[in-house]
């Protein structure tokens, strides 16, 4: 089992990153290279599945998920469900002050040792990229 845990300040409200981070058909805006699609449920409770397929062209990893806690605005926690990623995974965010807050994104997954080096890189620009993404998101109602 391989445990990647990254962090990253954001610009925004805890409440907004959240809103951010758990809107799953948006994933793709910011998360490299993947396309999600809720498969059961809304996508907001304990047992509602969605599917991550990350690759380029014809060639990606089908990663389906099942939340296994559901804390809002804090932490959602899954099980990945496939044949190639297996284990859990965690999005947590963290206030830091009243405009800005933190997001970490854990995996405690079954990965090649040869592969590691790629995901963990593919996280941090990833990580980067909900930054940004975070600081421009808007929840419904507000701007």
């Amino acid at each position: 089992m391989t445990r990647l845990e990254l962090t990253v300040p954001v610009a925004a409200p805890a409440r907004v990153t959240w809103a951010a981070v758990t809107d799953w058909e948006r994933q793709g805006e910011w998360i490299l290279a993947t396309s999600v699609r809720v498969t059961s449920g809304p996508g907001r409770a304990v047992g509602d599945e969605f599917t991550a397929v990350t690759g380029i062209g014809r060639f990606g990893v089908v990663d389906p998920m099942r939340i296994t806690r559901w804390e809002p605005p804090s932490l959602c926690a899954v099980e990945h469900l496939g044949r190639v990623v297996r284990g859990t995974g965690e999005f947590r965010v963290a206030p830091a002050g009243e405009s800005a807050s933190e997001f970490t994104w854990v995996e405690d997954v079954v990965l090649p040792a040869i592969a590691r080096p790629a995901v963990l890189a593919g996280v941090r620009y990833s990580l980067a990229r909900f930054a940004r993404f975070a600081e421009r998101y808007r929840v419904d109602g507000e701007g």
